[in-house]
């Protein structure tokens, strides 16, 4: 079942969070799918302007639907992550999302509503729900790059004013995570009591969080024991701050990294130890089985295993 992130959010918040995870090939979608509807959980399948550039939106979006077919008791929505308003009006027009980001994160407040309230606009026209950023995340995510020196902490007496002004459905915040591998190399964490202060002033409203990958030290060992020379100084948003980040409001947590890493350990590990192999499928199959497993203890951790009956409502 197809729905919105306002409809998923509606239900979820304060209670459990919904996973929003990119995917960029047919491997991942089915691993995703696949282990959502074992879990019997919602999540939200997401594409970037750089997996649209790389795999073809209509790809992509076929891709998405073949998967809603193949496994049919899936509670899902479609959302475009971190988009510009060439890909988000292109999004809107063809049709396949029911929701879209915008990130204009990076302007001055001011020209930040100007830019989100020009897509809310026209998104909520097609039932689309709109995520918007106020804060700006370091580190790499696809072809964005920010270095630590540029990025800056949610502002929590702007949210007010900026929900009202753009009318967005929910707000991505930067409250401590960075985009990439090596997110939280400085041992931060996230800031809590930002997000606090935000939740007060935007009571009920649903809150984003970015950057939301565990970087598992024994992934990157294991890629490194095979090869590769990833730094080992980095860590991703912990397990327990999942659980206490969920209660203040964080419906929607954004997954990459980690799936990225998965993938990377399982062909390195695959090709140094079947060296004469060339044949691309038996290491996707692998990585599709362990993309599940990965997934099965995301919903887990974020309390959304068996919630995906709660949207029965919205059958038609």
């Amino acid at each position: 079942m197809l729905l919105t992130t306002t409809q998923l959010f509606h239900q979820c918040y304060s209670r459990y969070a919904i996973p929003a995870v990119n995917v960029f090939f047919m491997e991942e979608i089915h691993g995703l799918f696949s282990a959502a509807q074992e879990a019997n959980a919602p999540f939200i399948v997401q594409t970037t302007p750089f997996a649209r550039d790389y795999a073809n939106a209509d790809m992509l979006l076929s891709m998405i639907g073949a998967a809603s077919r193949i496994y049919p008791d899936v509670t899902f929505a479609i959302h475009m992550d971190h988009g510009f308003e060439a890909h988000i009006f292109d999004a809107i027009e063809k049709g396949g999302y029911t929701s879209v980001m915008i990130d204009a994160s990076h302007d001055p407040f001011e020209k930040n509503v100007e830019r989100t309230r020009e897509v809310v606009t026209r998104a909520h026209a097609k039932n689309i729900s709109v995520e918007a950023e106020l804060g700006v995340l370091a580190g790499v995510e696809d072809d964005l790059a920010v270095d630590a020196a540029h990025s800056f902490y949610t502002n929590p007496q702007q949210v007010e004013d900026f929900v009202k002004a753009t009318d967005c459905d929910s707000l991505a915040i930067a409250v401590g995570t960075s985009h990439g591998a090596y997110k939280f190399s400085g041992g931060q964490g996230l800031q809590f009591q930002i997000l606090e202060e935000i939740q007060k002033r935007l009571p009920g409203f649903p809150l984003v969080l970015h950057g939301g990958s565990n970087v598992i030290p024994e992934v990157v060992e294991r890629i490194n024991a095979a090869g590769g020379t990833l730094k080992t100084d980095a860590k991703g948003v912990q397990e327990d701050e999942i659980r206490q980040a969920i209660p203040l409001g964080i419906c929607k947590i954004n997954i990459a990294t980690d799936t990225r890493l998965l993938w990377t350990m399982v062909n390195r590990e695959f090709f140094r130890d079947k060296p004469d192999e060339f044949a691309p499928t038996t290491p996707g199959k692998i990585f599709m089985e362990e993309y599940k497993k990965f997934m099965l203890k995301k919903f887990d951790l974020f309390g959304c295993t068996g919630k995906a009956q709660e949207f029965n409502k919205y059958k038609s």
